[in-house]
């Protein structure tokens, strides 16, 4: 139940922040986000390492559903959308499987 607990608070979090963010700055994040790591400081390789969770996110759950286009079209939405969209997965996962991460974690291949 805590780790539920914990998907839902920080999914509202992230949600919220998003959207404060978006309102205050608009939604053009890649020029941004792309424009510290072409700079070489600490953002920029906040931004690189991010980036590389991200990918390993979206390989999760191309992995996970086995490749079909609808794990790929996930995957995609992983990748873009980080901690909002693998937040919701888990929970979503976390219930369906009444808990048991290695059904959430593996899928069809538990």
């Amino acid at each position: 139940m805590a780790f539920r607990i914990y998907l839902l608070a920080t999914w509202c979090a992230l949600v919220s922040f998003t959207g404060l963010v978006i309102a205050h700055h608009g939604i053009n994040l890649l020029p941004v986000f792309f424009g510290d790591i072409a700079k070489g400081a600490w953002p920029g390789q906040f931004n690189a390492d991010f980036m590389t969770m991200l990918a390993l996110s979206a390989l999760w759950c191309g992995w996970r559903g086995k490749w079909t286009p609808q794990a790929l079209g996930h995957a995609t939405l992983a990748f873009l959308g980080g901690g909002v969209v693998l937040m919701a997965t888990l929970l979503i996962l976390h219930v369906r499987h009444r808990g048991d991460m290695r059904k959430v974690l593996l899928g069809t291949r538990a």
